[in-house]
This record gives C-alpha cells, structure tokens and sequence, in this order.
C-alpha cells in the first residue's frame, strides 16, 4: 500500500509576520491569506527491511539510513526526517518501521509562498494517511508547526500550516500558548474571479532564507524596537482591512490595503526589500500595477501585484523583461488532502 498526499501553497495577503512570536503572545496576530492551486506532494510506502529512504525529488536529494539508528534533523532532508521522527516517536511508540518517503513541489523553497511549511503539513497528512491516524486540520497544522519550528528549531511563524492544512481564503488569530482561531471566508464567486484576473505573481528569480529576516523581526520585537512594533501593529490593523474588502467585494480598497501593508512591512526589518525588489516595484507601477506586495517574509520570492485585468498583459510584458517568470494560478479552497493506492 502506498499514501499519497498534497497540500496547498498559499499567498500571504495581508498581515503576515504578526504570526510570528513573540509578537502573537504579546499582542495578538491577525493574517488574512488564500490557498492557490499549486502544491507540495508527498508519497510513503514501505521500504526495504531495517532501512528507510528519503528523497526529495525535485531537488534529487537521497538518503538511506537504518531504522535501528538515530536520524539527525539536519540537512536538505530535514523536514522529511523531522517528521517521520515525530511521528515515530508520538503514534508508533517509539519503533521506527522501514519506510520511503519521497516528496515534490511546485514551487522552490524560498519562494514566499509558504513551500517548506506546506511541505511538512503534506508529510504529515502522508503519515496520517498511511498508519490511519485520527488528525484533523487544526492537529495536523499544529503538529506541522511544532515539527518545523520546535523539533527543528526553523524560524517563522504559525500561517503556513493552517493555510495548507485548511485551504480557501482564511483569516487567522494567533495567540498566546499556540492557540490559533481560523476563520474560513465566504468569498463571492466574482471577487475570486475578478482577483484571478487582477493578480500577477512575479518570480524575482531569488530564493531567499526566510529565517535570516524574521530573525531580524524577532530580535526588533525583543528589543522593544518601537519603530518595527509599530509597523507590526499596523499590519495586523491591514488584515483586519483586507478581510472587510475581500467579504464587500472592495477592489479599490483592497488595493489600497495590500500597498499600506506593504509599506509598513517593510518597516518591519532590514532585508525585507532590497534594490532589486524596489526596482521591479517601479517597473510595475509604470505599467499598470495599482498595488505590491512580497509574498512572505520578504528578500526574494514572489511578488503580488494587482492591475486593472485589461492590463495584465502589459503588466507581464514588463515584468518578464527583468528576468525573472510569472506564474498562472488559480484560488482553491481545499486544504491538505491524502488517499491511498494498492
């Protein structure tokens, strides 16, 4: 028997980093973000006798080790290894069976649409698939967040899992102790539609390490650095904006929210924008672009901009001619999925 699953990759609208601690256990965080129709994979069957194989395709990264032997949580395998340690160590009682564990993406780490988050809450899902383990979206969200961040010890925040693990357009409270509300929206289908048709993604070409800059975040907030905490305050008062504009169907707002996120989020930390990002920035605007964010932490990765749908194709044109891609999509809203085939 093989364990299939898939889960999606997300765009972070608005309020992004107010996930991340110790910023939600002070204050409170809020995030509005949606699901794409892009996704990491994973698959699970069984491996040869006393030995388990890891190996992530798109990136050809293999490696076989013995079930009788500790598995270290480092390298380019260390979300795939991170979980099949926990989740040994939680619901199989300690025993480590021999198993293969592969995996995919469609898009890079670095991306700014959530792929290593995403791709440990499809490994999850695998595993719950396979030994039939009793976890709900909320369980399977919270243990891919306690398996990234505290086994693993990989900065960032709490969105991702909840995003992959639920799918749709969500807005998310994040508190104190881990406890995380997730709204799903009901969005009218022509505001979807009409989203799909105003939004360029923009890949600048740059995968960028997320950790480096909401490390920088997290040290502001320690700090006391009132200049990133108030930029932070000011994020979580846009997604709060963002949701009213995408439930009204306030295209105009909604543009004037995802700028005023942006702005201050890059308050928030150096790193966040850099020359080339500002530079794309422009190029946009000059061609069409109403509103620009980065999606995630910032550095690198995607871009989101929102324009007039007559001219998107100019908008790509542009954007195409500073080298880096655009990538189609489409909005989804289901969440982290798994089956199983003989």
């Amino acid at each position: 028997m093989i364990a299939r699953a898939r889960a999606p990759l997300r765009l972070g609208l608005a309020g992004g980093g107010t996930d991340v601690s110790p910023y939600c256990d002070l204050y409170g965080g809020h995030v509005m973000n949606a699901t794409i129709d892009r996704y990491a994979y994973a698959i699970i069957g069984p491996g040869d006798a006393g030995k388990s194989c890891f190996h992530a395709l798109d990136v050809n990264h293999e490696e076989t080790h013995s079930c009788d032997d500790d598995i270290d949580g480092e390298g380019p395998l260390q979300l795939l290894k991170g979980v099949y340690a926990r989740i040994s160590r939680d619901f199989l009682h300690g025993e480590r069976p021999p198993l293969t564990v592969k995996t995919f993406s469609d898009a890079p780490p670095g991306s700014g649409l959530g792929s290593s988050s995403t791709m440990v809450v499809t490994l999850v899902q695998a595993f719950a698939e396979y030994f039939s383990l009793p976890l709900g979206e909320y369980e399977v969200a919270q243990l891919a967040y306690e398996i990234e961040r505290k086994d693993l010890k990989l900065a960032g925040g709490k969105q991702d899992q909840y995003a992959a693990a639920f799918g749709g357009f969500n807005f998310m409270e994040f508190y104190a102790d881990d406890r995380v509300i997730v709204n799903p929206l009901r969005i009218k289908d022509w505001v979807r539609a009409e989203l799909e048709a105003s939004m360029v993604l923009y890949f600048t070409g740059v995968s960028r390490a997320s950790a480096d800059i909401i490390d920088r975040q997290t040290r502001n907030i320690d700090d006391g650095d009132q200049r990133s905490t108030e930029a932070t305050h000011q994020l979580k008062l846009e997604a709060i904006r963002m949701k009213e504009c995408v439930l009204k169907g306030d295209l105009r707002g909604l543009e004037a929210t995802m700028q005023a996120g942006w702005e201050a989020k890059k308050q928030m930390a150096h790193g966040i924008t850099n020359p080339l990002i500002d530079h794309v920035e422009q190029v946009a605007f000059a061609h069409g672009a109403r509103a620009a964010k980065v999606s995630g932490a910032g550095g690198g990765g995607f871009m989101m901009f929102l324009c007039e749908p007559e001219r998107r194709i100019g908008l790509v044109r542009a954007l195409l001619a500073q080298g880096g891609s655009t990538l189609d999509f489409h909005f989804t809203q289901q969440g982290a999925t798994s089956w199983r085939v003989a």
